[in-house]
């Protein structure tokens, strides 16, 4: 692992493919511009978060619009981007995915949402299963600067899968995500925090910023974590771009003073991929 600077995109989304793919670029150019080695966009970056518009704005990977514009700004920009989530369709089947791409502009890695979001709150309801399918593996992807995971939103309330990410020695975890109102205020730091103290690593959450509009409203607040638990920078709800330098450092000292993974009794519980 090498220690570099990482931008997290916490972007305005209206309902506007083409609007939001351009606004991307430009706050991908200026993170970039600002020596961001890896940036991070936000979940279902380029639609508004609801079933019917998941269905309009989905894409094929081999054909999709917004995936060859990412892979072009980042090999412009020379830089890794995980440009948060969109609607990919296979098939029949639409699943919410998260690519990260190399500074050459290939896809060197996907993970596909394997929790979906189904609540039925107080004060909300939604049911992503009625459009989405849920992926099947863990991602992990070995990069020249780090190792790197994914995980999308609601999966980070499952901590058997940030387990498995822990098992394959990750240093950083990106997570697009679309906390709402209700749920964000309540959990979306303490899951964040939580999750970067149980890994031993860093983890880089990325919403979009807290617009008005008839569908969903996010969170916003996007978040970088140190493997500590310590937040390191955070937004508010407004359109912003966060930066911070990650250190190789930071993981080495916390895993060598607190050496949970040797001390986990795996003679008694175990958790593994099927």
């Amino acid at each position: 692992m090498k220690d570099f600077k990482i931008a997290s995109c916490q972007m305005n989304v209206v309902d506007n493919k083409e609007v939001n793919i351009e606004h991307a670029c430009n706050l991908i150019k200026e993170a970039s511009s600002h020596n961001a080695q890896i940036v991070t966009l936000p979940e279902m970056f380029n639609t508004p978060y609801t079933n019917d518009k998941f269905i309009e704005y989905a894409e094929y990977e081999e054909t999709s619009i917004t995936l060859n514009t990412m892979q072009d700004i980042a090999r412009e920009e020379k830089i890794y981007l995980q440009c948060g989530s969109i609607p990919e369709k296979e098939e029949t089947n639409i699943y919410n995915t998260a690519y990260l791409i190399n500074p050459k502009g290939r896809i060197i890695g996907k993970h596909r949402k394997m929790h979906m979001f189904d609540i039925d709150t107080d004060t909300m309801k939604f049911t992503e299963s009625d459009t989405l399918t849920p992926g099947n593996s863990v991602t992990t992807i070995n990069t020249d600067l780090a190792r790197i995971s994914i995980a999308i939103c609601y999966d980070i309330r499952f901590p058997e899968l940030w387990t498995l990410m822990s098992k394959n020695k990750t240093d950083i975890i990106l997570l697009p995500g679309a906390f709402n109102k209700t749920t964000g205020p309540l959990h979306w730091e303490t899951l964040i925090r939580a999750r970067a103290i149980d890994t031993q690593s860093y983890v880089l959450a990325t919403s979009p910023s807290q617009v008005e509009n008839p569908y969903y409203i996010a969170w916003g607040h996007s978040m970088i974590v140190d493997p500590w638990g310590k937040i390191v920078a955070n937004a508010r709800e407004v359109e912003e771009i966060l930066y911070a330098n990650i250190k190789k450092e930071d993981i080495t000292s916390v895993r060598s003073q607190i050496p949970i993974l040797e001390n986990k009794r795996n003679d008694i519980y175990e958790t593994i991929e099927k």
